[in-house]
C-alpha cells in the first residue's frame, strides 16, 4: 500500500533524498498505534461498521412503551434485519439501553447502576415521552423529568406511545451516527492523557473489599 501524500508525489529529476520517509509519521499518542496513524478512516470505517450492524438491545421498560418494543422486534416490522440483537442477556452483553417508560425518581439509580455496567462503547435510546421529558406525569413529585438528566441519550423517539417504526426511525438515526464517529474523540480530548483506571472506574460498581464475601 503506497502510503506517500499525493502532493509529496515524486516531481521530474527529483531524487530519492528529496522525498519524505512515509513511515516517519510525528507521534500523535494515539491509542490505536501507528496503524491508525497511517490509515485512519479505512480503520474507522471497519470498526463503526461492525458496531453499527451488531448492536445488542437491553430493554429498560417501565410502561406501555416496552409493548411497542416488542412488536417490533416481532417479525411484521424485524429490526433484526437491520443488524439489531433484540433481548440481551443483561447490561454486560449489551451495547445499547432502550429506555421505554416512565422513569421515577426512585428508579433513576437503578438506570445508572445499569448504564455502568454496559461496556464500551455504548449507547442510549430514549423511547416514548414518558422517557424523554416526563410525559403526561411530568408534573409528579416523584417523576424525573426525563431520563437524560441520569444518563447520556444518543437518540430522542417522540410520541406517546412511539409506534414501531418509530423506533425503526431512531434506530437508523443512531447507526448513522455511529458511522462517523472516532472513538478517540469520543473517549479522549485530542492530545490529552490516557484516563486512569481509577477515572473510568463507576462509583456504583465496586469490587467487593477484603473478606466480604466470604461472610
Amino acid at each position: 500500500m503506497d502510503v506517500t501524500p499525493a502532493e509529496a508525489a515524486a516531481a521530474p529529476g527529483a531524487s530519492a533524498q528529496d522525498l519524505p520517509d512515509p513511515t516517519r509519521l510525528p507521534a500523535t499518542g494515539g491509542r490505536l498505534g501507528a496503524l491508525a496513524r497511517l490509515a485512519p478512516e479505512p480503520m474507522k470505517v471497519v470498526l463503526n461498521w461492525g458496531r453499527r450492524y451488531s448492536l445488542w438491545v437491553f430493554n429498560f421498560g417501565l410502561a406501555c412503551c416496552a409493548i411497542e418494543f416488542i412488536a417490533a422486534s416481532m417479525a411484521r416490522h424485524d429490526f433484526i434485519r437491520l443488524g439489531v440483537i433484540p433481548f440481551a442477556p443483561g447490561p454486560r452483553q449489551a451495547d445499547l439501553m432502550l429506555v421505554s417508560g416512565t422513569v421515577t425518581d426512585k428508579m433513576a439509580p437503578a438506570v445508572k447502576r445499569l448504564h455502568e455496567q454496559m461496556p464500551e462503547p455504548k449507547y442510549v435510546i430514549s423511547f416514548g415521552a414518558c422517557s424523554n421529558c416526563g410525559g403526561p406525569y411530568w408534573d409528579s413529585y416523584s417523576v424525573t423529568k426525563g431520563v437524560d438528566q441520569i444518563i447520556p441519550v444518543d437518540v430522542y423517539v417522540p410520541g406517546c406511545p412511539p409506534r414501531p417504526e418509530a423506533l425503526l426511525q431512531g434506530i437508523i438515526k443512531l447507526q448513522e451516527k455511529i458511522a462517523e464517529e472516532s472513538l478517540r474523540d469520543r473517549y479522549r480530548a485530542p492530545g490529552g492523557p490516557r484516563p486512569s483506571a481509577a477515572q473510568l472506574q463507576s462509583d456504583l460498581v465496586r469490587p467487593p473489599a477484603p473478606g466480604e464475601g466470604s461472610r
